[in-house]
Parts: structure tokens; sequence; C-alpha cells
């Protein structure tokens, strides 16, 4: 039996230290397709641009789909009805995110993100009548006022763009709430491939209104690289999902701000200032202490929710 549960436990830290790693492969990934979006600049127009990468993403991810088997259209007519909203949610998402990361440093863009573990838990107390504590709630409002450090309405150093990447974490929020919704048998893969559809219609009629753009071969390739990168941030979170203790691999999903400091700094030469880093830091902060508190309270509904059903 000591064997047994040595082993057991091995493993367990073998799984959760291979999910920390798909975890940052995955906001790796996120990061790097931002970087090469950002990096075309004005050269493209942004419909045309996202319609591109959206048609790049969709063939890739359709192969890969179908290779591996985990895409499914025979779903009941309940689950394309929040399919189709959560796509739109997420065309608003991505349309006000690269809005926002096309005029403003990625590592501020994205430090205005990492609020999303509390902005999704306040939205699920909100609309979907899931627990939320004075802990918690604590932790959100001091949150958001780390956020509030980081866009500084009003003050001398705020930049507009900073409410497009609000409008994204708003957005984003309203796309994880739709997706609770969604029946655990619903693949993860045809959701995201409808999102992608999505973007690429919506996107692909808007430019019937404005003149084509050609490409050079630089932005053509890094339109190509955004996709794959995309496709490899996808792969690498449903892997993440699949491996691991989420209470543990949950995480390091603020690597992706790392990632964006790094790249921000190596590519564009870009730094944010003290207030922006320390606005990021409580976002952090906060947002780990919601996992945690998640992470903890989980067992004891889980009991509770047992209990009621007996």
């Amino acid at each position: 039996m000591t064997v047994a549960r040595g082993e057991s436990a091995d493993t367990g830290r073998a799984d959760n230290l291979r999910g920390a790693i798909l975890m940052a492969v995955s906001t790796a990934g996120y990061a790097l397709n931002d970087t090469a979006i950002k990096t075309i600049g004005d050269a493209v127009p942004l419909a045309q641009l996202l319609f591109l990468r959206g048609v790049v993403t969709c063939v890739l991810m359709l192969l890969a789909v179908r290779w591996i088997g985990a895409i499914r259209f025979d779903l009941p007519r309940r689950e394309w009805g929040l399919i189709l909203l959560r796509s739109l949610a997420d065309l608003g998402a991505t349309f006000f995110f690269v809005t926002a990361l096309l005029n403003m440093p990625i590592a501020n863009v994205t430090a205005i993100l990492q609020a999303l573990p509390l902005t999704v838990a306040l939205a699920a107390a909100l609309f979907l009548a899931e627990p939320l504590g004075w802990r918690r709630l604590s932790a959100i409002l001091v949150g958001f006022v780390g956020v509030m450090l980081i866009i500084r309405p009003g003050a001398e150093g705020f930049d507009a763009w900073s409410l497009w990447g609000l409008g994204a974490v708003g957005f984003i929020t309203l796309r994880d709430l739709l997706a609770r919704r969604l029946a655990p048998t619903t693949p993860s893969a045809t959701v995201a491939f409808a999102a992608s559809v999505v973007v690429v219609a919506v996107f692909g009629l808007t430019m019937l209104f404005e003149p084509w753009t050609p490409l050079t071969p630089r932005s053509a390739g890094l339109v190509g690289l955004a996709g794959v990168f995309i496709l490899c941030a996808y792969v690498a979170s449903v892997a993440t999902m699949r491996a691991g203790d989420i209470g543990f691999v949950a995480p390091f999903r603020y690597t992706g701000l790392v990632w964006a400091l790094i790249l921000g700094l190596v590519v564009f030469g870009d730094w944010p200032d003290g207030l922006t880093l320390t606005g990021a830091a409580i976002v952090v902060a906060t947002g780990l202490f919601t996992l945690y508190r998640e992470r903890k309270l989980a067992p004891e509904r889980s009991r509770t929710a047992g209990t009621r059903k007996g």
C-alpha cells in the first residue's frame, strides 16, 4: 500500500509539473501571437488582419481537431445557441483587445487582462449565483484598485486605449460565463472552431466595405505565424486542463505577463512605469488569492452538494 501511495504521489507531482509547463507554453503562445500582430502595426487594416489570421487559424484548427477526432457538430440546439453567443462575445473581445494592442504597449494591455479571474468570480456571483465570500470580494475590490493604477483615469499618464483593454475584459468575462453554461460533453474544440468561424465571417463581411491592402512577404509571414501561435496556445491550454490539479496549474497563467514584459522590451523597447508595474503586481496577487480560495472551498462545496443529493 505504501508503494502504491508513493507511486500515486509521484504521478500527481509529474502531472502537476506537466500541467504547469503546458500552461506556460499556452501563455507564451498567446504572447507571441500578440507580438506578431503588433509588429504588423498599421501595415494591414484591422478587419483584414483579423480575417486573415482567422482563416489561418480555422484551417489549422480544423486539420488538427479532425486528425485527433475531437470535433463534433451533432449538438443540441441549446448548445449551438450558447456557442453562438459565446462566439459573439469572443468576437467582441478580439476586436477590443487587438485594437488596444495595436495602440498601447503589449505589457500594459496584458496587465489589464490579468484582472480576468477577479471579474469572472464577481460576475459568476452576480449572474450565476455562485457563492462569493467576504475574503474573495475584498480581494476583487483591491484588485480593481490595481487596475486603476494601470489605466489611471483622469491622470496625466492616462491612455484612452486602456478603456479598450477593459472592454476586452468585459467581453471575455461574458464569454467565460457562457462557457460555464455549456454541457460537459460539448467538445472544447467545437466551441473554439465555431468562434474562429464567426471571426472570419464577420470580418470577412467588413472587408467588403474596405479596400484590400496587398500583403508584403513580411506581413504575410507574420499573419501566418500569428495563426500558428494561436493554435499552439489553444492546444496547450486544452492539454493543461487534462494534466494535473487545476488549483496548482491555474496560477501559472500569470506567466503571460512575464512573457509580455520580456517581448515588449526585446521587440518594441517598451517597459511599463512604476505605477503600472505596481498595479499589475496588485492584480496578480489578488488573482492568485482568489484562485487559492476557490481551490480551498471546492472540496467543501462538493461535500455540500453530495449531502444535498443524499
